[in-house]
């Protein structure tokens, strides 16, 4: 008998196990498909077909299988949730803290700090996603803003920093993991994106090594923190002005259903020869407040919700925005969308303030995209 034949029997075997301890409407709807991937199993000689029997059948029964599960109960059942595909916390214990408490700390404190009003008219942020000593301050000015009674489901839209795709890549995780709480995938959402053709599905190395999402998904968790919340993880790749145009268009009827939320992910000027990038006006005095008027620009460009001046404004400028697809795609959505709504940005600092041509920084800016009532 073959390894790999033995293991699908094994893994069969283990689901119906499991499958015994569900409701019977659970067993009803599950244990059929689950008999016929069996008996093609029993059927099959070759390890070729064992491998094609495996990817075409168990894939599709597994997604089919952990719908039903939330269709009927609302949640996974434990005993299933080890069999969900987990998109790790990679960034935890470098790039922020995996101790929860002292994680959970932190949040609450730059919360407070912010001392912002939760408000429902609150409909997506614009927040940075460098580690949390530099831009975890700078973040609680945007996470702070939100009234999670009434959201149900939160889109994150993030650049990505190490995988080229002139494409926008959806997740293969049903889960994403954080110290202090895990938030599952919207997976109906991530199936009726994916049926557009118009998305790429994630390696699960490109989810886990890409940081940009990542960095949110904490603050996420301890503000939706005993609400029922699920994501839809999208990484905007390198998109040109048409696509970004495209995506807008797609997306917009989503921010204009009021159980739905943007968190988009950018971190602003990356000043520098690290960043070989060196912008200097002169006029403004010291290095860093060019930056800053640079960013301000931006900023107030943006505010503005004209996804064709901040083309324009980037190109001119070339500011090293490393969100600025994720951003540009979120104001095609409001333009398209029925909904008025309007950004404003809260907070701005600078990792450093640079003084010479041997110093750099990054700069980190917290907005909310309110109702325009």
């Amino acid at each position: 008998m073959l390894p790999r034949r033995a293991k699908l029997r094994k893994q069969h075997h283990r689901l119906l196990h499991l499958l015994s301890d569900t409701s019977k409407n659970l067993q009803v709807s599950i244990v059929q498909p689950l008999i016929g991937v069996a008996i093609r199993i029993n059927k099959v000689t070759t390890r070729k077909e064992i491998k094609r029997t495996k990817t075409s059948h168990f894939s599709s029964l597994f997604l089919s299988f952990f719908r039903c599960l939330h269709r009927s109960t609302g949640s996974i059942p434990a005993q299933f949730r080890a069999m969900a595909t987990v998109r790790r916390a990679t960034h935890a214990g470098s790039w922020y803290t995996n101790n929860a408490s002292r994680l959970e700390e932190e949040l609450d404190g730059w919360l407070r700090a912010a001392g912002l009003t939760k408000s429902a008219d609150v409909r997506g942020v614009i927040a940075p996603h460098a580690g949390y000593s530099y831009s975890g301050r700078s973040a609680a000015f945007a996470f702070g803003n939100i009234d999670p009674a009434n959201i149900s489901r939160v889109f994150l839209l993030g650049p990505s920093h190490h995988y080229y795709t002139p494409k926008c890549g959806l997740t293969r995780a049903t889960t994403y993991s954080t110290p202090i709480g895990d938030l599952p995938v919207d997976q109906e959402v991530i199936e009726e994106l994916k049926a557009t053709a118009k998305f790429e599905m994630m390696d699960m190395r490109v989810d886990e090594a890409e940081h940009s999402m990542e960095m949110h998904l904490p603050y996420l968790a301890k503000v939706f923190k005993g609400y029922d919340v699920k994501v839809v993880p999208i990484l905007v790749g390198a998109l040109s002005s048409e696509s970004e145009a495209m995506y807008g268009r797609l997306l917009a009827k989503y921010i204009d259903d009021p159980r739905n939320f943007f968190s988009v992910s950018s971190d602003f000027c990356h000043w520098g020869s690290r960043f070989s990038y060196t912008y200097y006006d002169k006029k403004h005095g010291q290095i860093h407040k060019s930056i800053e008027a640079l960013d301000r620009m931006g900023m107030e460009i943006i505010e503005t919700g004209d996804p064709d001046s901040f083309k324009q404004y980037l190109q001119e400028y070339e500011n090293t925005i490393c969100g600025r697809h994720p951003i540009s795609v979120f104001l095609h959505m409001l333009k398209n969308s029925s909904t008025k709504i309007k950004i404003g940005f809260l907070h701005y600092e600078q990792s450093s303030q640079c003084k010479t041509f041997r110093d750099s920084s990054v700069s980190y800016a917290s907005a909310a995209a309110k109702l325009d009532n």
